[in-house]
């Protein structure tokens, strides 16, 4: 899954994705399962926004870090993305979940992905790949059709 949608994106832009992802890591909110991630979503104004997991009692209520780095962006007028990074503590870099992953390919569906663990190990993908066939508006069906 190597490269695909990364022309868009400069090696210097994705090292400081990651150390947003990183940093913004250290806010999570996870006292359930101690599972901490960080998210930095670049936008097409080149401004970065980054989001942490926050857990809750009732776990339906959590939200993961890559939907906080989303709604950051869109509160703030933002709905062109050009990549996001993920950073996670875990021995393999973590990956959107499938909420994740649909809730993305709303506004990017073929986003570039980096997605790191502390030890430095990278995988970079295209949401495309990681969630082909995503549910979006061309399953409704058109009004005027009818």
């Amino acid at each position: 899954m190597e490269d695909k949608n990364f022309y868009m994106v400069s090696a210097e832009q994705i090292q400081r994705l990651l150390e947003e992802a990183k940093q913004v890591r250290l806010q999570a909110y996870a006292p359930y399962s101690g599972y901490q991630v960080g998210a930095a979503l670049l936008t097409k104004s080149g401004r970065i926004y980054g989001g942490c997991n926050i857990e809750n009692a009732s776990y339906g209520a959590a939200i993961c870090a890559e939907r906080v780095a989303v709604v950051r962006a869109i509160a703030a007028g933002e709905t062109d993305f050009v990549a996001m990074a993920v950073v996670a503590d875990s021995p393999e870099p973590g990956s959107p979940c499938g909420i994740c992953r649909q809730f993305l390919a709303e506004f990017a569906p073929e986003l570039p992905l980096i997605m790191a663990n502390l030890d430095g190990k990278v995988r970079k993908g295209s949401l495309d790949e990681y969630l082909p066939y995503a549910f979006n508006k061309d399953y409704f069906r058109d009004e005027e059709a009818n």
